[in-house]
């Protein structure tokens, strides 16, 4: 015997356009709130009375009388960092490197080693990508890795150079393609 067929009972469901405005409404309230929180409007105070114990009544104390004539006094003011800088105090070394900025375009006429720094960089890629630039420029160089207080330098580092005049047409080679570097004297 066959079953008769069931005949399924469809929902109609609602249209896309009353979800959207419906989510787009929700929207505006949830941000409504936020402005209105951070706008700096403060809820109305709450106050809060506590039972008072009961005291001896305080003894009837008469004010002075207001003097019109001197103008009232202001209260003197205190700074407290003055004694708290002292205790802060910080002792710089006076011993100074000897690596500046090699910005001055004034030739270096001293004679010993000097080394070129041309950047020092968090990732190898940058560093090899410079190292790639001065290649490209004729000059020869090398990376160094460092590590200082857990973090990992690659410096890019041209040099030690004793002769002057390789030196100094390798920074003006450098300062014509606008790569920054550090001048440092080797002892």
């Amino acid at each position: 015997m066959a079953r008769p067929a069931r005949k399924r009972k469809t929902q109609k469901q609602a249209p896309g356009w009353l979800w959207m405005l419906s989510g787009l409404s929700i929207g505006l309230i949830v941000a409504l709130v936020v402005y209105v929180r951070s706008s700096g409007v403060a809820p109305a105070p709450v106050t809060i009375s506590l039972p008072v114990p009961e005291a001896e009544p305080a003894p009837a104390v008469t004010p002075e009388p207001a003097r019109a004539s001197e103008p009232a006094e202001p209260p003197e003011a205190t700074f407290e960092f003055y004694e708290m800088l002292p205790r802060f105090e910080v002792v710089i070394p006076e011993v100074e490197s000897d690596a500046r900025a090699d910005n001055t375009p004034a030739e270096v006429a001293a004679p010993g080693a000097y080394v070129l720094q041309a950047g020092s960089f968090r990732q190898l890629a940058d560093a090899d990508r410079r190292q790639a630039n001065l290649a490209l420029l004729g000059i020869e160089s090398r990376i160094q890795r460092v590590t200082i207080d857990d973090d990992v330098f690659h410096r890019v580092r041209i040099g030690p150079m004793d002769d002057l005049e390789e030196l100094n047409r390798a920074r003006t080679l450098l300062r014509d393609a606008r790569i920054e570097t550090l001048l440092m004297r080797v002892p």
